[in-house]
């Protein structure tokens, strides 16, 4: 709702840019709480609201207004005013929230089945400024939204799944619950969620399951397999499993299914007959099923890490014995890719590093917008010149962290750099994204990211095509190319962890290798709960089959200000 205020209030023109920004970092501020908002209003009541970085008084009143009677007078005003669905219609390629509002005043299109009306009817085209082009993008993103319907972003399914996981455990009826399926490998969306469970009392283990405050309902129930529609709106598969098949099923649960074809045709090679309760002999006799490294052992196989099960090399590899050693989530030493207030960030430069340093992490690398994202409140030279004597003086308070000066500088639409080099070099390193004009040509394109790359002042391409997954197309460009002129330049491929983003994605970076690349693994931090989001771009590194010698933020500070300055 939040979010919707902020789209309206934009649209509408009357209210400064610093009351958008306010509604919409508000709505980053609840949409990333590791608590549920109606709790805090519980107990700490409007004042704990207002101890929410970016929630002054007015917006806490409208929160706790809601939570008390289930509605909110400002949303509801503004809604009669533009009766339209902006959280659904701005979620397709092509249409922020200034086209959504055309569109409804122009053509009365106030949802996506009114829009899809409107194409039919090729009405938008004839519309000044949109066009056949713009027509065809917005059909294209439609399709896309609604194919992606069936599936959810990992990082709202995870939470949700470990929450699961772990009252099932605080029951006290399972011996044992894992993860297994889509999810378990890290796939950046899923379809539903599987989970595994040894118990000795199976009909209490499923009821206690069915009875969950995370469950809408229940579709089917029986003695080994129980299936829920979630409240998130997927479904949810408990199987119970006996502790003496437990690894098979892990084994059979977990790759995806032109892994687990693989693997069964190995084991008919060998001799064996495998499924989710055993590899067994010719004479029926299980040889491993309580382990699952032990079922690839029989099989004389290296055992694979979850990431890696989707029948990509990863099974000739392990019969040779020379599954790689990839990256853990405890090997990131740093940050190299986080925002602050100076720009569309929610906290200070001191809360993010007190932040950063509670996760574990030695060093943080602030990367505010530069002035080409007006939207995101973005910094022109004079003001990061001051922007980057704050962190100084920042750092000078603070002992048990360190906190780098960058930024995410605009690659430009001719690929020159957002800011002076004058400005740039007073940074430890520099990040540089494209937010804008992302629909030219794959030959214009790709010539303005070589020009970018091939400057001298890019260490790290942030989210490198910039796609939204399940919204946003990756930007059309000719990446070996991008790959090529990285390499020759010493530019380091970010792995953006945010859900929306996981940018590279897996195949990408198994593609990146190939040129010799090195990684950053970063979270874009906007908020200090962001940094939690790491272990998605994580999940996605270990599916790119990476080793924590390929990303440059598992050095410690002083080989990573020697790496960077070797370029």
């Amino acid at each position: 709702m939040l979010k919707e205020i902020g789209d309206i209030l934009e649209v509408e023109g009357k209210r400064s840019r610093f009351e958008v920004l306010a509604y919409r970092k508000a709505a980053t501020t609840i949409e990333t709480l590791q608590e549920r908002i109606e709790n805090i209003y519980e107990r700490k009541g409007i004042d704990g609201l207002m101890e929410l970085q970016g929630i002054g008084k007015g917006i806490a009143g409208s929160i706790a207004e809601l939570l008390d009677t289930g509605h909110m007078k400002k949303y509801d005003s503004l809604k009669k005013s533009f009766p339209v669905d902006f959280n659904s219609l701005t979620k397709i390629q092509g249409l922020g929230a200034k086209k959504v509002y055309r569109l409804y005043k122009e053509l009365d299109i106030k949802n996506i089945e009114e829009l899809k009306e409107a194409i039919r009817k090729h009405k938008i085209m004839a519309l000044d400024g949109f066009g056949e082009k713009s027509e065809l993008e917005i059909a294209n993103g439609i399709e896309r939204l609604e194919r992606s319907g069936g599936r959810m972003l990992l990082g709202r399914a995870l939470p949700e799944a470990e929450k699961i996981i772990d009252e099932l455990r605080k029951s006290g009826l399972a011996d044992r619950v894992e993860l297994a399926g889509s999810a378990r490998r890290m796939r950046e969306t899923v379809g539903d969620l599987d989970i595994l469970v040894t118990t000795k009392h199976p009909d209490e283990m499923t009821e206690s399951f069915s009875s969950l405050n995370q469950v809408e309902r229940v579709l089917l129930t029986g003695p080994t397999k129980t299936t829920v529609m979630l409240k998130i709106g997927i479904t949810c598969d408990l199987r119970v499993v006996g502790t003496e098949s437990f690894g098979a099923a892990m084994q059979y649960f977990i790759g995806n299914k032109d892994h687990n074809v693989k693997v069964r045709e190995i084991a008919i090679k060998r001799g064996y007959k495998l499924n989710e309760y055993g590899l067994f002999d010719k004479n029926g006799k299980s040889i491993a099923a309580e382990d699952e490294k032990d079922v690839y052992t029989k099989l004389r196989m290296q055992y694979m890490p979850p990431e890696m099960r989707e029948n990509r090399g990863e099974i000739e590899l392990s019969l040779k014995g020379k599954i790689p050693d990839i990256i853990e989530l405890a090997d990131i030493k740093g940050e190299l890719h986080a925002h602050t207030n100076h720009s569309d960030g929610t906290f200070s430069i001191l809360e993010m590093a007190e932040a950063a340093e509670r996760k574990g992490l030695s060093y943080l690398g602030i990367t505010d917008h530069t002035k080409n994202e007006r939207i995101a409140n973005g910094m022109d030279d004079v003001k990061f010149v001051k922007h980057l004597k704050d962190i100084d003086d920042v750092n000078e308070n603070i002992s048990k962290i360190r906190i780098l000066k960058s930024a995410e500088i605009d690659i430009l639409k001719d690929g020159s750099l957002d800011l002076k080099r004058k400005t740039l070099e007073m940074m430890d390193y520099r990040l540089a994204s494209i937010h804008t004009n992302l629909k030219m040509s794959r030959e214009e394109m790709t010539g303005r990211v070589v020009k970018a790359l091939s400057s001298g002042y890019v260490d790290i391409m942030g989210h490198p095509t910039d796609r939204l997954i399940g919204s946003r197309d990756p930007i059309n460009m000719d990446l070996d190319k991008v790959f090529e002129v990285a390499a020759d330049n010493n530019v380091i491929m970010e792995i953006d962890s945010f859900p929306e983003r996981l940018d590279l994605g897996d195949e990408n970076i198994i593609k990146a290798k190939e040129y010799g690349l090195k990684f950053a693994v970063d979270t874009d931090a906007h908020g200090v709960d962001h940094f939690n989001v790491l272990k998605y771009g994580i999940g996605t590194a270990r599916r790119g089959w990476l080793s924590k010698e390929e990303v440059v933020n598992t050095l410690p500070l002083d080989r990573l200000m020697k790496h960077f300055k070797s370029f």
